[in-house]
């Protein structure tokens, strides 16, 4: 019986596809983001949402039972930022930095915004911060706004 002389390159053959696979699990698992990561997505995408005058792109942010002040439900919130659209022809939405509260698949994001509204000249007509509570809720793996509560700063 002949015995195979043994290469150290022998294991090779196993290794790199190995190594591919370790990688592959490896960027895998930092592509997927955590449910707080996502709710900041649809906070900044809500905002983006105002910046372009869409009430129905908002409106798609919005939770079927949204309640926000003096029982705004989802159709009032739609056609109040219509209506501010009609107003103000450029609007401007800056957030603050966000504190977020995780209660599995409930959260409350607070923050501070700062809206401008103009007619498109160099300086707004109107600009005003609030402060801002929302509530939100994972629904289907999307997080839709449920309530909304502000405060204006003088």
């Amino acid at each position: 019986m002949t015995q195979r002389p043994t290469s150290p390159r022998a294991p090779a053959h196993w290794l790199l596809p190995s190594l591919l696979l370790l990688l592959a699990i490896a960027l895998g698992a930092c592509s997927r983001e955590t449910p707080e990561a996502r709710l900041r997505q649809a906070v900044g995408a809500l905002g983006e949402a105002i910046e372009a005058r869409d009430a129905g792109a908002i409106e798609d942010w919005l939770a079927e039972d949204f309640i926000g002040p003096d029982a705004m439900d989802r159709d009032a919130a739609r056609r109040m930022a219509a209506l501010m659209f009609l107003r103000y022809r450029d609007i401007g939405v800056t957030l603050g930095p966000a504190r977020t509260e995780m209660s599995g698949s409930h959260a409350t994001v607070r923050f501070e915004a700062l809206l401008t509204g103009g007619g498109g000249r160099l300086l707004p007509d109107s600009a005003r911060a609030y402060q801002v509570e929302s509530g939100w809720r994972l629904e289907d793996g999307e997080w839709r706004l449920t309530s909304v509560d502000w405060s204006g700063n003088r």
